[in-house]
């Protein structure tokens, strides 16, 4: 048990380093961008796939694990 406890440790620690340098990256890009003066040109074009993404996300999540069930049986 506790050789699965310290594995299961090291695994939460694993992704949450992986998610600290993607925080990392991410807020790199955008202060290197906006030293620049190109984050507002990146805003205009990724806004429109961010919406289409995050209506995607709710029409998925309005429909519900059941809606996939149904599918797939048919």
């Amino acid at each position: 048990m506790e050789t699965y406890l310290n594995l299961m440790l090291i695994r939460f620690a694993l992704v949450a380093g992986v998610l600290v340098v993607l925080a990392l990256v991410v807020f790199t890009i955008a202060l290197t961008l906006k030293r620049r003066g190109r984050l507002d040109q990146v805003r205009r074009y990724a806004d429109p796939a961010v919406r289409a993404g995050l209506r995607a996300a709710a029409r998925r999540l309005e429909d519900g694990p059941s809606r996939n069930r149904r599918r797939d049986r048919w």
